[in-house]
């Protein structure tokens, strides 16, 4: 069963061949047996999906409709609501908190009938590249458990990767679906800005964050995206436009396309995934597109432009976490400002304090208008210079990562760390639909992944290159050996 797409269990369960409760008890046993050693799930349903299984096979025996995403086991990033449960961001601050209501995306994925299995492991709300932030547990790459599994959404990537579940949800902030994607041989979508509701997601950076899926192949992405890309009145970013039916673009030949590749900023790749990338290229010209070079060489400044905007918005968005209102109060406080001051202290794990300290400081009086106020400048530049760019071409594509996975670990200097998303954070900066693909594999046998970008809105024409350069490779069929059997 784990070998299945979403889409097959889904139909084996419309058919009569299979009961939900069957589905959603092989994949938590599958799920007790595996994930030790990955650990990507923080909390498992058991009890909530059997319930919800159980009430579907009833469903199904009164002849009702079924749901699009019926009886498919999807898992979520622990930073998001589903009402009743734990709600951590894997912190220390919220491991006490339970959310009081569903995240928009909750409520579209259970009205479709899909079973939610689980919350995942992240960096602590969502700050890092490595998922080793987690003030829990540190999440291993299912092709190599010395490797990371990227990050912020590592969980969610390596119970897809290991087959622990079909689909799996995480949030993309500066690269955060598409990077751990890439790391562990799966696809991973962002989607345009505003295409699916952040009510219910707890906020890291409110102008960059978008949710988005992960999967083994593209048109369990296209499935899972008719659910969750519909608008929501109780997010003012949301977009009011009618959702996308993805199907019927997904066999759309590519012939006469054009791919935009700016060549000057991958410069300095490194040889493995230069060599990677440019054979995802060649793929791409034998399916009928044509590669033209574009300029994006203000992306150089992306990073910096980045860690200013995200960690002043971070340092706003999280001031909220203050001892009162939310999560862990410090036992040692004995007046208003210890409460503030230790429960703050306590609650927060060494990435997260930097990132406020540092948006603070951005935001602070004097320092504003030097460096938030031309950050801004710089992205909107960046914003022109990709609409320029696509004025020659119909996709945008670059590598996911610099490297491959790369050992827990080894990386203890902040800026190389900042430095795994160079390539993804302009996405986020512009607000345009990326996915990252599988594309084959290094000398050691660790996954590489290239990303393909579209202009604002056309999230179907991003899937359908996907899809095509998909159908002509057999990367993503890979499973992780560790991994590629059933659980006893």
């Amino acid at each position: 069963m784990y070998k299945e797409t979403a889409r097959a269990l889904s139909e084996s369960f419309k058919m009569g061949k299979r009961s939900a409760v069957e589905i959603a008890d092989y994949f938590l046993k599958r799920i007790e047996q595996e994930d030790p050693k990955v650990d990507a799930f923080l909390t498992v349903l058991g009890d909530r999906v059997r319930k919800k299984a159980a009430a579907l096979d009833e469903k199904r025996a009164q002849g009702k409709k079924l749901g699009k995403l019926a009886a498919i086991p999807i898992a979520l990033k622990d930073n998001m609501h589903i009402q009743g449960e734990l709600t951590t961001c894997a912190s220390k601050f919220l491991s006490n908190y339970k959310a009081p209501f569903d995240a928009t995306i909750t409520r579209l994925l259970e009205e479709e009938d899909a079973l939610i299995i689980g919350k995942t492991n992240l960096d602590e709300f969502a700050m890092g590249s490595s998922t080793e932030n987690s003030a829990f547990k540190t999440t291993k790459n299912p092709w190599n458990l010395a490797c990371t599994p990227g990050g912020s959404s590592g969980g969610s990537a390596a119970a897809v990767a290991a087959r622990l579940c079909p689909l799996a949800l995480g949030s993309d902030t500066g690269g955060s679906v598409r990077q751990p994607a890439a790391l562990t041989g799966i696809f991973g979508f962002k989607p345009t800005y505003g295409r699916v509701s952040r009510y219910g997601l707890v906020a890291f950076a409110s102008s960059l964050d978008q949710i988005g899926p992960f999967a083994t192949n593209v048109g369990d992405m296209g499935l899972l995206m008719e659910v969750i890309g519909k608008h929501c009145t109780n997010d003012s970013t949301s977009l009011n436009i009618p959702p996308d039916h993805y199907f019927p673009q997904l066999e759309k030949p590519l012939d006469g396309q054009t791919i935009g590749v700016p060549w000057s900023f991958l410069a300095e790749l490194d040889k493995d995934a230069k060599e990677n990338f440019q054979a995802a290229m060649e793929v791409m010209k034998k399916l009928g597109a044509k590669i033209v070079d574009v300029d994006l060489n203000l992306l150089k400044y992306s990073i910096a432009v980045y860690y200013i905007l995200a960690t002043a918005e971070a340092s706003t968005n999280l001031a909220r976490f203050d001892g009162i209102r939310y999560g862990l109060r410090s036992d040692r406080a004995r007046t208003l400002d210890e409460v503030y001051e230790y429960s703050k202290q306590e609650g927060f794990g060494k990435e997260v304090k930097n990132r406020i300290l540092l948006g603070t400081y951005v935001l602070s009086s004097g320092y504003k208008d030097a460096y938030y106020k031309k950050a801004q400048q710089v992205r909107t530049l960046v914003i022109e210079q990709y609409k320029n760019a696509f004025k020659s071409c119909q996709w945008i594509a670059m590598p996911t990562s610099p490297f491959a996975a790369f050992p827990l670990g080894e990386i203890q200097d902040a800026l190389q760390m900042y430095l795994q998303d160079i390539y993804t954070i302009g996405a986020n900066l512009a607000g345009l639909p990326a996915i990252s693909i599988p594309s084959g594999f290094n000398h050691e046998h660790k996954p590489f992944g290239f990303q393909l970008l579209g202009a604002p809105l056309h999230d179907k024409q991003v899937l359908q290159a996907a899809h095509a350069f998909e159908k002509a490779t057999f990367f993503h069929n890979h499973i992780p050996p560790l991994f590629d059997k059933e659980a006893p």
